[in-house]
């Protein structure tokens, strides 16, 4: 399967080492892609037994090809990113999937895909790496069908400048956005949800202290600063 490229020049902030090398494991997929495709498939409306042609916007080495079709049963998968490192690693899971997977490097924010072509849109943990964060969710609308689900995954400000993310990756500082400042952008572009299509898991390796006053015993604050949000919101028909 060849790999698609486009322009190079592409406003997007490159992942460290670490972080490269973290994004391509075992502990990443189980316990960060699943657990968000879990909680996402939990909080869709009317869930289909079948999306024809599935959007991973921001596809990485491509760890989520396989919950994806386990999860939607698409006849047709699209894996979006901006480093030709990570399309290389992801065409070695192309390879393992019987299932057609076209992998391009491309812009978000500059979509070279069909208006009304996709049924649903997969945007895991992708948005805090963006420079052109508006115009990359005005492309997802303009691509997916009238109906069409985009799952949206995201860490926030407050984990995004957090010390250990700061210490280990690396992002566009003055991009980023709290989870009321995410689900407003994504009404403002024409975007429909609901509170019961919406999630803010606190989960350990996001907060400061990495789970440890639970841990000790402390519960979980009430008041807090949300470090992820999980939504799934339809482009109206």
């Amino acid at each position: 399967m060849a790999i698609t490229f486009s322009d190079p020049a592409i406003a997007f902030v490159p992942e460290t080492r670490i972080g490269f090398w973290f994004l391509g494991t075992q502990t990443w997929t189980t316990h960060v892609l699943k657990v968000a495709l879990d909680d996402l498939t939990r909080l869709m409306p009317q869930r289909k037994p079948c999306y024809p042609t599935v959007l991973d916007a921001g596809c990485g080495q491509g760890n989520s090809f396989r919950l994806l079709i386990e999860h939607f049963s698409p006849q047709r998968v699209i894996g979006i990113d901006v480093e030709e490192k990570c399309l290389q690693r992801a065409q070695m899971k192309v390879l393992q999937e019987s299932v057609p997977i076209e992998l391009r490097q491309c812009d978000i924010a500059a979509l070279d895909i069909a208006n009304a072509s996709v049924d649903l849109v997969f945007c895991h943990q992708t948005f805090h790496h963006l420079v052109r964060q508006e115009q990359a969710l005005a492309q997802m609308f303009r691509v997916l069908k009238p109906g069409g689900l985009l799952l949206f995954a995201e860490s926030t400000r407050a984990y995004i400048e957090s010390w250990i993310i700061r210490l280990l990756f690396r992002h566009p500082m003055d991009a980023q956005r709290s989870a009321q400042e995410y689900m407003a952008m994504i009404r403002d572009h024409g975007f429909a949800f609901d509170p019961n299509s919406v999630s803010l898991p606190y989960l350990w390796w996001s907060r400061p202290d990495l789970g440890a006053f639970e841990w000790f015993g402390f519960g979980v604050p009430a008041r807090r600063e949300e470090t992820l949000v999980n939504l799934v919101a339809m482009k109206p028909e």
